[in-house]
Parts: C-alpha cells; structure tokens; sequence
C-alpha cells in the first residue's frame, strides 16, 4: 500500500482503439493487487492485475489531458487519458512498483488469501509426484533405476531429487557426468516407451570446447544406448542452431563430437536462443496493435516477426524427437545449452505426441509438473516476475502453450481440455495468484516453503474443472488412444486469435463454438439424470397399484412387442430397493464414458499416502465437475426420497395431508429442472448488467435455464428433480429458493 499514491481518480477516460470519438468515462482505482475501471453508464468493469503488466509508458500530453499506456503479459492494452499530469504521474509510478516487485516474497501470492470455502490451503501441492509417473511408465526396472546421488541437491541444484537413471550408471560415472555438463545437468531420463524401451533423455551442453572430452560422460551415452535392447545407436539432439553452438565451443562449452562418442546419430534442429524468440515476440505485438490494418499488411507484419516460423521449428525437433523413438526404436538424448528452455518444449510436446495420457487433464499437468516445474524451467527469471535483467525475460512457456494449441486444431477429438485451459494457464503463470509457477527450480520452492504460504494453480483449476474439458474428446476415438504425427507444413499453422486478441471484441463471433457444445452436453446430462429419476417415481407408482413394473427400450416399442418375457431385464427401471438399471442410466453412463470426464474425477495423480488423506476432503469438491462426472456411478447405492404416494382413504386424520405432502414433493422434483435453455447468442449481458462479451464466459442456471455471469452463479446444489443428486450451477436466486424448499420440506 506505500506505493499508491492516489488511489483514486474520476472522470478518466478509457480509449477504444477502433473507436475512438466515443471512449468510455469512468473512475480509475487503484488497489494493492489491481487497476480497476468502472464505467457506469455501460456498467463495465476493467480489471488489470498489476502482476500482469508488461510496461507502462506515458504518451504525449493531448487537449483532454495525460494518456497513459498500459501493455500486459496476457496481451491486453488498455489507454487511460486522466485530465491532471499530476494524477497520471502519480498513477504511473505507482504501477511502475507494484508491477515489479524486488523480491520474490513481494508476489501476490504471498499475500493471496481465498475463502476458507472456495479454497483450501494443500489442495493441489500433493497431486502429483515424479515417483509416481515413472511408477506409471513401468519404472523402475532391470534397464532404468532410482539413483539417490541428488536426493540433497548435492551435484545438481536445478534438477529434482528424484532422478532415474541407467541401471549400468555407476555413481563414479553419474559424478564425472555431472562435472562435464553445464550447470551439472546430466543426461537424465525424461520419458520410457514401455512398449519398445526406448527413451528420451534430458541434460545440458557438454563442457567440451575444441577438444576436451570426458570418459564418464562418454560412459554415461553407452549405459543409455544399451538399456535399450532394440536398437544399437541413439540420437543427441541439439535443438540449437549449429551456428550458436560452434560459438559456444569458444566459450568452453559447445556440443558432442562423434569422435569421441561412438554409436551416436548427432542432429542440429535450429531452435532460436531465448533473445531471438524475445524480440519476435515484441513484432507479433506491434502487429497486433495495429490500429487499421489491411490484410495485407497484417499478414507481411505476421511474417516478418517470424513468431510462427518459430513455432513451427519447435514442433518440427518434437516430432522428430517422438518419430525417433517409435519409428526407429531409438533412444534419444536432447539438449540445448542449458537445458531448461528449448529442452522442456520440445521434451514435453514430444511425450505429448507419444503418450495418450499426457493429453488428459490430469495428464498435462503431470506433464508440465515433470518437464517444467521439477527439471528447472527458470519460471521467475523467463517471466520477469520480479526485477530480473531484460535479457533473462523471453515467452519460452508461451510458445509451449501455443504449440498445444495448434495440436489441438489439428486434432480437435485428442485432447480432453479446451482452449480455456490453455488460457487460463498461461495468465495465472504470470498473475503469481498461486506459488504453483514461482520460483526457478524446485529446491527454490522448497526453501520458500511455497506449499506452506501459497495456494496452489492445480486446486484452483480442479475446483473449476467442468470449464476446461473439451466437449469434443472421446476416449474410444482412434486419434485419442494412438500417437499424434502433426502435418507441419507452414500452411497448417494458425494465427491464435484467442491469445493474442482476446480482448478486441471485435474480431470474435458473438457465441463460442465449443462453450456452446459444451452447454448442449451440460443439458443432455440434466434431462437424462431427471428423466431417470421419473423413471423410477413410475415405476414406485406401478408397485403401489400392482402394476408390472418393467419399461420397454425404444427398440421393442419399435416393434411392437409388449410382452414381460420380451422385456430385457436390463431394461428394467430401478425399483425401490434399487437393485435394476434403466435405459437411461445406461444412456448418461455412456455419455460420461464417451467424453473420458472421470479421468479428472480421482485425486489428480498423488502418492498414495496423499491419496488417502485427499479422499475425505473430495466429498466437497465433487461439485466442481458438475455434469461431466459418471452420473450412474455417482448415484448408484445412493438413496432417492420416495414419494410413498398414497392411493387409498386412510382411517387416520393425517392421510391428507401425507398425501398432499407427497404431491407438494412431486411437484418440487418437476419443477426444479429447466427443461429448456437459453442460447447463448443474443444474450448481451447478465441480469446484474455485466456486458458479457467474447472473453467474459456465460453459465447457464441448471434450475431455471437463464444465462448468468461468472459472478451471479457462484453456487453450487443438488437439484430435487435429479436422481444423482450431484451439485449443479444454479444462480443466486434459484439458490435461495431450493434451499427454502428444503428446510420446508
């Protein structure tokens, strides 16, 4: 709070770049976390995270007064034109020190502190472990082991304890090894084909210079080659350009000479350096910016920042990483200089290519837990979340993110989260709202104690899970079972509208394809899981009036055929002591096991101790999946209030009003599901007046239909008219009434 100097100021004005007579007029306030500004004749908000912002630069005074311009990490740029130069000035340095803390204790994160109800303090810090996804590739075994020698951080501060190596490794040569790579990053595993044995290892350049070798380290490629009985060479790949790495043999460092290393296929894949990416990065902006481009000159300015000429050369060393292993049956082992920038990209799409898992919720943030977060992505410094030095800044987890995305248009049916994951991932990186993403290696995030005095990004995302699954994954579809080869051709690469110009809404449709699928699947669910539980009212009515219970399948009403006998049993639908399934179970079984959704039901991937201790805590956190849980599975075993409607006079005064109690839920049950939902495309703000837009996400009401804001349906409840009875979204006033008709009944 010392750095805000006005936290305050009225009549700003908030420019439109592509409209700019008309800007819109509000108050400009200024928090310890955030710029906010209110407009309220449109009753918009803007919010800018300081942590968000890129640079902040004062233009030219103008007649109106002192325009202020703001660029953000996520790719947002808003101009605010404040009347008195003081203000802006005031304004401006103050953003200039929130935005850029000193130290690394000074992040949001640390000062991030949610509702004990929204959040709970460990969840997502034991989710996963690099014990358990080698565990999951088959490790260990006679070929790859667990070596100890950096469970202390002894001989490589920057890779994990956990390190698995050549079962023929011995420690004299894990040591030697280590002493011969930068920064002591020796070749390590990253990822084991369990089918052929093959492999793909990570390290850093070679200290070889012009002649220098090292026996240890030349020992250490041997043990990884033979481990892999297929194939009688392996492949080192150096994703830099061969140019940078012949520069860096003066230097002392430099690459593997095949005079020395015997049974090695070397490979120059030409990556750029971190500085080349930086700058490509800075034109793409400018394009982006511009005020009123012709095709033309956006596409020549698209070209020259080279951005996607880069994402294409980044894809292109992945898949020849992942055709090495599966085609050639090679082990293969990848590095660049340091290897912690280029080296995780392209470790981490390769395994992405290869292993179904990895393109599942759970599975991706497996991914970037092993690739990025324990074998040292320098996330701190890569980001800029503190005052580093310029030089050590560069979108190396933005190129990541954005190459998962062009994979997924490639193959819209393989991967089991959406564009909003992607998103949500990249912005939260840079916001430090969690400890998930500070730091530049793991033992930095142990010293901060980060699992102690932070939330973690994995928590937040899972309470919101039902926002990030792709409607379109099939678990059974070919594509998603096998091993994703992308065309690469330059043809095929897509400019990514949704990151670089979300925030101009102009250039978005007016409803979003797969929010829109996504609503479509959410509805289905809701009717299928009501329709069961009258299936099951009917079939208790039948029961009290000595009727047959059973229900013909849509194919034998088809027919005709009316009989009991023809009548499958599985068919049936459940009866009061709920030992028969119906049709429609059936229905919203397959529906769930189509999609793949329960993959994210089960804690996300953590030792089994954790396990343990999470699956009492998971009761209440199950309604973050809303519809995309196992409806069946959920509501099997579970008991469903009975109707006991009563169907003769009873010489007892009460039977009235039982009767009439019975009726009352009856009616309650019918009336508590939306049988019909609003579109999503004329719909141009919520019933608070937020405008919602291309980048503000619209909910519908399970109970009754409407579309809401993100902020007017922060609830959570089971509706009466469902047999599962799973907590559903339901805005604030329907809310309050299911839960007065529950205390009444």
């Amino acid at each position: 709070m010392e750095h805000i100097r006005t936290p305050k100021v009225e009549n700003v004005r908030l420019q439109d770049r592509f409209n700019t007579r008309k800007p819109a007029v509000g108050t400009l306030y200024l928090t310890a976390t955030h710029l906010i500004f209110v407009d309220p004749n449109s009753k918009r908000e803007t919010w800018v995270l300081h942590m968000h912002i890129d640079s902040v630069e004062k233009l030219p005074l103008t007649t109106v007064g002192s325009p202020l311009l703001i660029r953000c990490k996520t790719f947002q740029t808003v101009t605010f034109v404040i009347a008195k130069e003081r203000e802006c000035h005031d304004i401006f340095e103050s953003l200039i020190m929130l935005s850029k803390p000193a130290t690394i204790t000074e992040l949001y994160a640390f000062q991030y502190n949610p509702q004990a109800t929204l959040l709970d303090h460990g969840d997502g810090w034991s989710y996963f472990s690099l014990e358990n996804e080698f565990s999951r590739q088959g490790l260990p075994n006679n070929r790859w082991v667990h070596s100890p020698i950096n469970k202390d951080y002894q001989i490589c501060d920057t890779y994990p304890r956990t390190l698995f190596v050549p079962a023929g490794a011995t420690t004299p040569i894990l040591l030697g090894s280590s002493k011969f790579r930068s920064r002591g990053r020796l070749p390590v595993l990253s990822y084991y084909h369990k089918d052929n044995h093959a492999t793909i290892c990570r390290c850093s350049q070679p200290l070889s210079g012009f002649s220098a070798r090292c026996l240890e380290d030349e020992q250490m490629l041997q043990a990884i080659m033979r481990a892999n009985p297929n194939c009688n060479f392996m492949y080192v790949v150096d994703t830099r350009p061969k140019i940078n790495a012949m520069v860096n043999k003066a230097a002392g460092k430099g690459y593997e000479s095949t005079d020395f290393y015997s049974n090695i296929r070397f490979q120059f894949l030409g990556i750029e350096n971190i500085h080349v990416m930086r700058n490509s990065l800075d034109k793409l902006i400018e394009v982006c910016d511009l005020k009123n481009p012709s095709v033309g000159d956006f596409l020549s300015g698209l070209e020259n920042s080279s951005w996607l000429k880069h994402i294409k050369a980044i894809m292109d060393t992945s898949l020849f990483i992942a055709k090495a292993v599966l085609d050639e049956h090679a082990s293969v082992l990848v590095h660049c200089s340091d290897g912690w920038d280029r080296t995780a990209q392209t470790c981490s799409l390769a395994g992405l290519f290869l292993d179904p898992y990895f393109r599942t919720l759970q599975g991706f943030q497996a991914l970037i837990e092993k690739e990025w977060l324990d074998f040292g992505h320098k996330f701190t410094d890569r980001l800029g979340l503190t005052a580093v030095e310029e030089k050590e800044v560069s979108p190396v987890f933005t190129q990541f993110v954005e190459c998962v995305w062009q994979l997924t248009q490639q193959f819209p049916c393989a991967f089991q989260f959406n564009e909003t994951f992607l998103l949500t991932l990249h912005d939260h990186a840079y916001s430090c709202q969690f400890g998930t993403f500070l730091g530049n290696c793991q033992r930095e995030r142990e010293e901060l104690s980060l699992s102690t005095k932070t939330y973690s990004l994995w928590g937040y995302m899972r309470k919101n899970m039902s926002d990030y699954v792709n409607p379109l994954y099939r678990r059974d579809h070919p594509v998603t079972k096998g091993v994703l080869f992308p065309n690469t051709a330059p043809q095929n690469f897509k400019f990514w509208r949704g990151m670089y110009n979300r925030y101009e809404s102009g250039v978005h449709p007016r409803e979003s394809v797969t929010d829109t699928v996504s609503a479509m699947k959410d509805h289905s669910a809701s009717l299928e899981d009501h329709v069961r539980l009258l299936e099951k009212r009917i079939a208790g009515v039948k029961k009290l009036l000595g009727k047959d219970t059973t229900v013909l399948s849509p194919d034998q009403q088809a027919k005709g055929d009316s009989s009991p006998e023809a009548v499958d049993s599985s068919n049936a639908v459940p009866t009061e002591d709920g030992r028969s399934e119906d049709n429609v179970a059936n229905a919203v079984s397959d529906a769930s096991s189509e999609s793949g959704i329960e993959d994210v039901q089960s804690p996300l991937n953590g030792d089994s101790a954790s396990t343990e201790e999470n699956e009492e805590k998971q009761d209440d956190k199950e309604d973050t999946l809303n519809s995309t849980h196992d409806l069946e599975e959920e509501a099997e075993g579970r008991d469903v209030p009975e109707t006991n409607v009563k169907v003769e006079n009873s010489p007892s005064g009460g039977a009235g009003d039982a009767t009439d109690m019975s009726l009352n839920r009856l009616s309650l049950e019918m009336d508590s599901v939306a049988l019909e939902w609003k579109a999503f495309r004329n719909i141009r703000q919520c019933s608070c007046e937020t405008p919602l837009d291309a980048f503000n996400k619209k909910y519908h009401c399970w109970r009754c239909g409407d579309v809401f804001c993100t902020r007017c349906i922060d609830k959570q409840t089971a509706i009466p008219g469902h047999y599962s009875q799973r907590p559903v979204p339901v805005c604030r006033t329907c809310y309050k009434h299911l839960k007065l008709e529950s205390s009444l009944s």
